[in-house]
């Protein structure tokens, strides 16, 4: 791959247009402003991140997650561009040195496929085909879209949000930049590649949109992987556009530090496990710089003191990232890089960093009000998903008019194709907000009643 090909401003569903325009903004600024102003992406602000939707105490949601990582995601992108420029001179002007745009416009979008209640609803709809009522669809639908369903995946279902031509929307969906698209597929290949030759058990677009991301891939050279290769004879498996490497080191700085940060907020860590953990990732005479710099400042608050030391860890790391991309740009460059960025940072940060994942599993995913959201979310989703996928099936039993009514008319729930009746479900469902489902649940099933 070379980045001259690699940043391209084509937009997916515009390629023979040239809009006129009317201000200064590049396509890249485009595609962020048309992301921040989405309703899909204003919905994230009552999604769950991790912990339940804040009460007296406020903690991350969906969006103020991904509004930290687009401004972690910008430094990565705007850092890499520098040291990049002055290593290859012929870069300078181009279009690569709006990457930095490109990757905070993905990082705003990494998380806007995610179901209500986040990996609980992902695994919510897997099994809801692949264990429950959901299997006897199994004969009626292709072998690819069964893949997709049984496998189903948040970041395949962004890639699908921004591409995907609903009822009504224009063509190309969002209609955003190829790169940018390029930028959010961590998994880039099929569903049916999903947990093969040592791959992650995720997928990076459903069969709907392989074209999409074919022609993406075709556009910005992004090569197939050498390992590929599917019994029907096309491969759907391709390696990692680069830039994905630094969205997914923004997320992975950013939940990682963020929800130790939450954790201490409430009470699950205490201020001195967490001191331990954030100077962890720093040597002796980083530690004490630090310290030395909050009793100067007199900083004795210790949410305040938290804060400190989680920029200087983000920092840190952030810095470290870049230093992992530039050393191994041919590698990436050339699809031969193995892992995250974060896995490949010095000893000591990774260490860190597995000390905080560690911590993170035992106290915090498995705490209590954690485990409470995701048992009630799974049966929220589970539920739904079965009673509209009864509806859609029996379109001309009476509930089920009283249903299908309630799903918005960009879907096309009331198709004649099964798979695209189940997919306007999942679409359906897929949008909802964590409150909103919990109402529609209550509401089909009695639970409560409107107030006139």
């Amino acid at each position: 791959m070379n980045w001259q090909q690699l940043i391209s401003n084509k937009r997916l569903g515009q390629e023979y247009r040239h809009p006129e325009r009317h201000d200064d903004r590049s396509e890249f600024k485009r595609d962020y402003d048309r992301l921040i102003f989405s309703a899909p992406f204003r919905r994230l602000q009552n999604k769950t991140q991790v912990f339940p939707l804040p009460g007296s105490i406020f903690v991350h949601n969906r969006l103020t997650h991904s509004l930290e990582v687009a401004s972690v995601g910008m430094s990565l992108g705007n850092d890499v561009v520098r040291q990049l420029t002055q290593r290859h001179p012929d870069l300078q002007g181009t279009l690569l040195e709006e990457a930095g745009t490109i990757v905070s416009a993905a990082c705003l979008a990494h998380d806007m496929g995610n179901p209500p209640f986040g990996h609980s609803g992902e695994k919510a709809i897997q099994t809801y085909f692949s264990e429950g009522p959901g299997r006897e669809l199994e004969p009626l639908v292709s072998p690819q879209f069964w893949s997709d369903i049984t496998h189903f995946e948040g970041n395949a279902y962004a890639f699908r949000l921004l591409t995907h031509s609903f009822l009504g929307r224009r063509k190309g969906g969002f209609v955003m930049t190829y790169s940018m698209l390029a930028s959010i597929v961590k998994y880039p290949y099929s569903s049916t590649m999903a947990g093969r030759d040592g791959r992650k058990d995720k997928f990076g677009f459903f069969g709907t949109e392989a074209d999409s991301f074919r022609r993406i891939a075709a556009e910005l050279g992004i090569p197939a992987a050498a390992t590929c290769g599917e019994e029907q004879g096309e491969c759907m498996c391709y390696v990692r556009y680069p830039l994905v490497y630094l969205v997914e080191a923004a997320d992975d700085i950013c939940y990682e530090i963020m929800d130790i940060e939450d954790a201490h907020k409430l009470k699950l860590l205490t201020y001195e496990e967490t001191e331990r953990l954030l100077l962890g990732f720093f040597d002796e005479m980083g530690k004490n710089r630090i310290l030395k710099r909050l009793d100067d400042e007199h900083v004795t608050d210790l949410n305040e003191r938290v804060v400190y030391l989680r920029a200087c860890v983000i920092n840190l790391l952030e810095h470290a990232c870049v230093d992992v991309f530039v050393e191994h740009e041919q590698e990436i460059l050339d699809g031969t890089f193995q892992g995250s960025l974060i896995k490949r940072t010095p000893q000591r940060i990774r260490e860190a960093y597995a000390a905080c994942t560690s911590l993170s599993v035992d106290r915090i995913y498995r705490s209590k009000p954690v485990l409470d959201v995701e048992l009630s979310g799974y049966k929220i989703i589970e539920t739904l998903l079965h009673t509209f996928i009864e509806a859609a099936m029996n379109p001309t039993r009476f509930h089920s008019h009283q249903l299908l009514d309630l799903v918005s008319s960009q879907y096309d729930i009331r198709s004649e194709d099964v798979e695209t009746r189940i997919m306007a479900v999942i679409d359906y469902l897929c949008g909802m907000t964590d409150v909103f489902a919990l109402d529609v649940y209550q509401k089909i099933n009695g639970i409560s009643l409107p107030i006139v």
